[in-house]
């Protein structure tokens, strides 16, 4: 089995293993065109995945593997849908004290990687199973909850650890994409330039891309020099100040590459979520209404390849902070509050 790799990193050190059980926690044409196009607009790689999906939707296995567990295990693992954990998320951290492979049996466990299979593109799930193998040593270490009653009106699965806050949210239309805030990551390449084996890396070299787009003055307004908190992820709305440059003062040609960069941000996860999020981002204004920033600071190698960057606007906020390693937090809603 590959060992946990070893990484220096504050915010993984500080959140790890700090939970348990009771703890308290469109514009219209990126739209539609990116409604049947972003499944596959991953980096392009040799995959048997596509050959390993699952058979039903994400939805009726969460209610599958609800339905057998045994009372004992839903007392460990299954809450109200008001519960406060639901809504929590982090780059390191367990929502529930057992791990899949401690905890469940053979089958639920085969059912829990369906349901995680189902909420993934075929690319996404396997830089998603590479980087679980690699961060924490096995899709096993991780950590599952389930709110609610699955095939009520109102249910959600969340899977979590290291570098990875997930969800299956039941389809359920409250104008929120994904279920509530998301989050990945990978420790590969732990502060050296490029992050070599980051499955995640590719992503920062295509917003680069918009960078390199830029003159002289829009760099000035683009290049910050502090970033927020990773984890300030939330959605702000219409009366928001976001940082870096406004979208809507890109030039044709550099807003299409504003709209690769919002592709591949996306692309890990499931058509449907991915529909939700492309929502949100319309009932926002469209991507007219983003701006973006890149952070000078955690340079690393100081090779003028920004590590550390952000895309936002009044529905949809993503920061990437790619130094020392890779956390990236996704949140996208239609409303504040």
């Amino acid at each position: 089995m590959t060992e946990p790799r070893k990484v220096h990193c504050p915010e993984c050190e500080a959140e790890a293993g700090e939970l348990t059980r009771r703890d308290f926690l469109k514009e219209a044409g990126l739209a539609a065109a990116a409604a049947s196009a972003f499944p596959v607009f991953a980096t392009p790689r040799e995959s048997a995945a596509a050959l390993d999906t699952p058979k039903t939707s994400p939805e009726s296995a969460v209610k599958r593997l609800y339905e057998s567990l045994k009372d004992e295990q839903k007392k460990e693992i299954c809450f109200p849908w008001t519960h406060e954990l639901r809504q929590k998320y982090g780059a390191n951290w367990a929502i529930t004290k057992p791990s899949v492979a401690e905890f469940f049996s053979k089958e639920q466990q085969e059912t829990i990687r369906e349901i995680f299979r189902g909420v993934t593109s075929g690319d996404g799930y396997e830089r998603f199973i590479k980087q679980m193998t690699e961060d924490y040593g096995d899709f096993g270490k991780y950590h599952v909850a389930i709110f609610g009653e699955p095939g009520t009106k109102q249910f959600e699965w969340v899977m979590t650890g290291r570098h990875l806050t997930i969800r299956c949210d039941g389809n359920f239309e409250d104008g929120t994409a994904f279920g509530g805030p998301i989050v990945y990551g990978h420790g590969a390449g732990d502060s050296k330039p490029g992050l070599p084996g980051n499955v995640f890396y590719y992503q920062t070299l295509k917003a680069n891309e918009v960078f390199k787009s830029l003159d002289g003055k829009q760099r000035e307004k683009a290049l910050v020099t502090r970033a927020p908190s990773e984890s300030a992820v939330e959605i702000r709305g219409a009366g928001g100040k976001f940082p870096g440059i406004a979208v809507a003062d890109l030039s044709a040609d550099q807003k299409v590459l504003m709209h690769s960069v919002m592709k591949v941000l996306l692309a890990p996860y499931r058509e449907d979520d991915v529909k939700e999020a492309l929502g949100c981002l319309t009932a926002g204004g469209g991507i007219d209404k983003m701006h973006m920033a890149f952070y000078s600071e955690g340079d690393v190698g100081d090779d003028e390849v920004w590590d550390i960057w952000r895309v936002e606007g009044p529905s949809f906020v993503c920061h990437f902070r790619g130094s020392p390693h890779v956390h990236a937090y996704i949140n996208a809603a239609s409303k504040t509050g």
